[in-house]
């Protein structure tokens, strides 16, 4: 393992399929590249102007109602439309179909200054209990085989409004980064009768070099094929193919796990930190699905400060994804910070 931390080299993404090249010899090097601008405003619990939040007028003109815990609303400037025709050709090379889907928007907190590390573990319990029942809705829809739930925190990672917020996005198809795990998971089972997860996390709590932190039912680690810098997954230790049927006590280890490292992640640089975070679960296509292990996965762009991000350009745009820092070393440096 040694050699892992001194010189570059290839680690493969089991989930994906896919090579991700480390060069931790690189983190050495001096940085004249741009830095980003810090944003060390502090928010109010309120802000009258903000269309998310609780009594304020929407841009399409709806009112949000007076909401004190969790508030759900379909996205005004929805990606994915419910009354799309359908169509399709397969001309030569010119190739298209239809796409339909649901878009909703889930105003985590009434407080616009509050984001998911500066709240309750409590408070982030009713937030999972919304996803679970969002996605148990939508499943039932015949029209939707995919939901994905997701959050871009921070500017940086083209977040438009401030107001903690997270969307689920629920189309008709599967989408390409699923379906990558879909098909690596389900060559995986049909080998090994278990799920690649779930044998990845017993050999990850044997190893300790990338776990952060654990309860009863999660691990949150760095993954050994991370790509961003301080790239980290929640993993349900006991295989599960989605959130539907967490019970309020895994609803309470998983907000403890959200909870634990976001906390972490702001303690790092000092700063509120950017991330995109999604949940990867089983399509919705009404198939056994049995070799899918559900994770929560957290993609945060800053290196080596709070102005200084990592990006994905160049060889990393044409070849393959890079990174500088190893998974070990991350790994370490967020266990030091809960």
């Amino acid at each position: 393992m040694e050699n892992l931390q001194e010189y570059s080299h290839k680690r493969f993404n089991m989930l994906t399929g896919e090579w991700v090249l480390v060069s931790p010899h690189r983190a050495k090097r001096p940085w004249q590249g741009q830095e980003e601008v810090l944003n060390t405003e502090k928010r109010p619990s309120y802000d009258e102007h903000c269309y998310l939040c609780a009594g304020n007028k929407r841009i399409n003109g709806e009112v949000n109602p007076n909401y004190t815990d969790v508030f759900v609303f379909t996205n005004d400037f929805a990606a994915l439309q419910s009354n799309s025709p359908s169509f399709s050709s397969n001309e030569d090379l010119f190739v298209y179909e239809s796409e339909r889907g649901i878009c909703k928007v889930i105003c985590f907190s009434p407080d616009h200054s509050k984001s998911l590390a500066e709240m309750s573990v409590g408070n982030i319990e009713k937030v999972v209990a919304v996803w679970q029942n969002e996605f148990t809705t939508l499943a039932k829809d015949a029209a939707i085989n995919y939901v994905q739930i997701f959050e871009n925190k921070g500017a940086v990672m083209g977040c438009s409004n401030p107001h903690p917020h997270g969307q689920i996005w629920s189309e008709s198809s599967v989408p390409n980064e699923v379906l990558k795990k879909d098909i690596q998971q389900k060559k995986y089972y049909a080998q090994h009768g278990k799920t690649l997860l779930e044998n990845y996390v017993e050999q990850e709590i044997q190893k300790q070099e990338r776990i952060i932190f654990e309860n009863e039912a999660f691990v949150v680690l760095v993954p050994f094929w991370a790509i961003w810098p301080y790239e980290t997954m929640i993993i349900p230790k006991k295989s599960a193919k989605d959130i539907q049927n967490l019970t309020p006590e895994m609803r309470h280890f998983f907000a403890e796990s959200i909870s634990v490292i976001t906390k972490a992640y702001d303690r790092l640089f000092k700063t509120s930190f950017p991330y995109s975070s999604g949940i990867h679960q089983a399509p919705t296509n009404h198939e056994n699905n049995e070799h899918w292990h559900w994770h929560m996965s957290f993609y945060p762009p800053l290196l080596r400060s709070a102005t200084v991000k990592k990006f994905m350009v160049g060889y990393e745009m044409f070849g393959m994804p890079q990174r500088d820092i190893t998974a070990e070393s991350a790994a370490k440096i967020l266990k030091n910070l809960i």
